[in-house]
């Protein structure tokens, strides 16, 4: 059993999040890409569970629709497959071209404009939200629904707990919670295999019946509602099995997780989900209507399937019972799937200024603790706001998703037209995301017509009211970047005063180490404030940096070394600097995922090795700051400071003004 190290006496509160989160990881560890990234029979555990246990609603949301026309089921079961494959089969193509993942945010924004990509970020990160709460409420209701009524005043407090449960393990990391959900995902396929399987070989002499039953209906409705009639039956019962196609965009979302070759491994993993999910959604269709399945209140239709398949096996009830809480597990493990693509579409957003940096940020097992803290966080909120009714979280789920799906299909089917020279199967993709586009258009509208009063409205309200935040936050940080870029213009050309000084540091004499964040004028703006400030005083300057390792490098290790490279050709432009205008200069540099920690270990061996030093840094002050100022520019300076002010290291934080 690993322990904390005994230096470092931790309290308490340390080794309770020691125990529950796990160790740090080494960020300069060769092999870490390939320890933490996965197979793809595990990226399809993890990232395949929440489109397959949509299996366990969706066919049944569809079958429903159709009320006494359940003729049409078997054509609906065509339909659902066909769907499956066209849009997996066009998520498979967006992998090709956007191999380093962040799905339909990525997709609209490159081949629409930032604004499409903003639309279908904020759609999919409240998506995620819903996939968490909803998963994880239907896994209560089904594993509750085996329990005496008197227990289920506890459901709610189980729903939260496994939401917790599921927030510490992705915390942990998420090959570790894919490792530990496994089994339950494993239980699911191999019962649904043999429900389906086995239903279906069991009612073969039922087919040619079947068959004549389904021939004298639709001769029966055709003679009274007509072709529109029945065309409108079928496409609201498509439609209203929308849920089913949820989860066919997680593979192009998390790419990041899956282990080199990415494209071949990603698609890989798309090929799993499409032919487990066609198979399941499709085959619990036709075998509701092979054998006559009718709902009954307080079961759902699987449940009833499973009962008259393996009624007259041995042990054929616990077998049923087997299969169908699998289905309550398997939503569990869905609910995955929004902690994985969650925080990384969240990243993704981060990176172009649409949400605050921090989201970028990997902790110390490099995980988006961040954007699992604040999926997991909105979950909890909806679960409370709902009292976890799986029914009213499945109208407010009913739209985002293919709007999504939507955007992303026109944005692909943009590409190929503008693109068509460099491809020379282009016809042939122009064809398919032309008819997934159509499909997914199909669904998106004829949701919001049935379910905008129900409640759907509620999700594009709160889908707004993120947009709306997005581009207030956009709007804050180009101000921000228009007057830093004003400094830079003014200090960025510091000419060079005379020849190289190339004295090495004197560790004797007064020093400033300053932390600076690239070469720019930020940190030209500390050095030259200490100057002015303090005259003659520093005969020596150490600059001082820490490679950030977040979410923008946390893909291979060549982007860690170029991270490397970048961060020690910044440092060097200050030491060259410094030296042309006769000082003595040197750098240090340290690779971390948490700044503060990393920058205040630096800072203190600096301060031992050059003890007559003062650790400078700065931070943006506003001429009036608000709470929303604080929100998205964090407190690393301060933070800094009373770390190194505690263990009695003079540290001074410099006003660098912006004026918005």
């Amino acid at each position: 059993m690993k322990t904390l190290p005994s230096e470092d006496n931790p309290n308490l509160l340390k080794r309770i999040r020691y125990n529950l989160f796990g160790p740090p990881r080494d960020v300069n560890e060769p092999s870490l890409f390939h320890k933490l990234s996965l197979i793809p029979i595990l990226a399809w555990v993890g990232l395949g569970a929440d489109g397959l246990s949509s299996s366990s609603y969706g066919p049944e949301e569809a079958f429903k629709a159709l009320g006494t026309h359940t003729y049409l089921a078997a054509f609906l079961a065509l339909a659902t497959a066909f769907t499956v494959f066209v849009i997996s089969y066009a998520y498979s193509k967006i992998i090709e071209q956007f191999p380093s993942g962040g799905g339909g945010y990525i997709v609209a924004t490159s081949t629409i404009s930032s604004s499409a990509g903003v639309i279908s970020g904020s759609a999919l990160l409240v998506d995620y939200v819903l996939t968490i709460t909803v998963s994880l409420a239907a896994c209560g209701d089904a594993l509750f629904s085996f329990l005496p009524v008197m227990y289920l005043k506890y459901k709610l407090i189980f729903v939260v707990l496994l939401t917790v449960m599921l927030v510490i393990l992705n915390i942990r990391g998420v090959k570790e919670s894919i490792m530990i959900l496994a089994p339950i995902f494993i239980v699911f396929i191999v019962t649904h295999i043999i429900l389906i399987g086995y239903g279906v070989l069991s009612k073969a002499d039922h087919i040619t019946p079947v068959m004549n039953e389904f021939q004298g209906s639709f001769n029966h409705d055709i003679s009274t509602i007509g072709y529109v009639g029945m065309l409108a039956i079928f496409l609201r019962a498509f439609s209203m099995g929308g849920g089913t196609y949820t989860g066919l965009e997680t593979v192009s979302n998390g790419m990041q997780v899956i282990r080199e070759p990415r494209v071949q491994a990603g698609k890989r993993t798309m090929a799993y989900m499409a032919v487990s999910l066609a198979f399941t959604a499709g085959g619990l269709l036709l075998c509701y209507v092979l054998f006559g399945i009718k709902p009954i209140h307080g079961r759902t239709l699987n449940a009833i399937l499973a009962d008259n398949v393996f009624g007259n096996w041995p042990l054929g009830g616990l077998i049923a019972l087997i299969t169908i809480l699998s289905e309550g597990a398997l939503l569990m493990v869905g609910a995955q799937a929004g902690f994985v693509g969650g925080p990384r579409i969240m990243a993704n957003m981060s990176t172009d200024a649409w949400l605050p940096r921090s989201f970028m940020a990997l902790s110390e097992q490099l995980t988006m603790q961040n954007g699992v803290l604040l999926m997991g966080g909105a979950s909890l909120l909806l679960l409370l706001y709902t009292r976890g009714s799986v029914s009213a979280l499945v109208i407010m789920y009913s739209i985002n998703v293919f709007l999504t799906f939507s955007l992303s299909q026109y944005g692909m089917l943009r590409f190929y037209i503008r693109s068509r020279k460099k491809f020379k199967s282009w016809k042939r993709y122009i064809i398919i995301f032309t008819v997934s586009l159509g499909l997914c258009l199909t669904i998106l509208l004829i949701t919001i017509f049935e379910k905008f009063g129900e409640g759907g409205w509620i999700t594009l309200f709160i889908t707004s009211l993120v947009i709306g935040l997005c581009f207030l936050i956009r709007g804050h940080y180009k101000k921000v970047r228009k007057g830093v870029r004003q400094l830079e213009e003014m200090l960025s050309d510091i000419p060079v005063s005379g020849p190289e000084n190339k004295e090495p540091v004197d560790p004797s004499k007064v020093t400033a180490i300053l932390l600076v964040n690239g070469f720019s004028g930020f940190g030209l703006h500390i050095w030259l404030t200490i100057f002015r400030s303090f005259p003659q005083l520093y005969k020596n300057f150490i600059f001082v940096s820490v490679a950030e390792f977040d979410s923008g490098s946390f893909k291979d290790s060549s982007e860690v070394e170029a991270l490397k490279n970048s961060v020690q050709e910044s440092l060097m432009k200050y030491v060259k600097l410094s030296r042309s205008y006769g000082f003595p200069a040197d750098c240090r540099m340290a690779l971390g995922t948490d700044v503060v920690e990393t920058a205040t270990d630096l800072c203190e061996s600096l301060a031992k090795e050059f003890p007559h030093s003062t650790i400078f840094t700065g931070k943006l002050v506003f001429r009036q700051e608000t709470p929303f100022q604080r929100l998205l520019h964090n407190e690393t300076a301060f933070a800094i400071q009373r770390r190194l002010q505690w263990k009695g290291i003079t540290t001074v934080i410099l006003p660098i003004r912006v004026g918005i």
